[in-house]
C-alpha cells in the first residue's frame, strides 16, 4: 500500500462542488485524479457532518 496523504481544504470543496453539480464519483475521480474511494468518502462524510474538514481522532484507552 502507499502513503496516504491528507487532501486540501480546497480538494475536498471542489469534491463537493463537483457532486452538488450531478457528476458521479467516477467522473470526479477521473477529474480530479483521486481515488474513487476517496470521492466517495468525503461525499458521505459531508452529507452525515454538513462539513468537510478533518475530524481529531478518537484515542482508544
Amino acid at each position: 500500500m502507499g502513503c496516504s496523504q491528507e487532501l486540501s481544504q480546497f480538494k475536498r470543496g471542489t469534491v463537493i462542488g463537483c457532486h452538488l453539480c450531478n457528476k458521479s464519483i467516477h467522473e470526479i475521480s477521473l477529474l480530479l485524479n483521486i481515488p474513487q474511494s476517496t470521492v466517495s468518502g468525503i461525499i458521505t462524510k459531508w452529507k452525515q457532518l454538513g462539513t468537510t474538514a478533518t475530524q481529531p481522532q478518537s484515542k482508544w484507552g
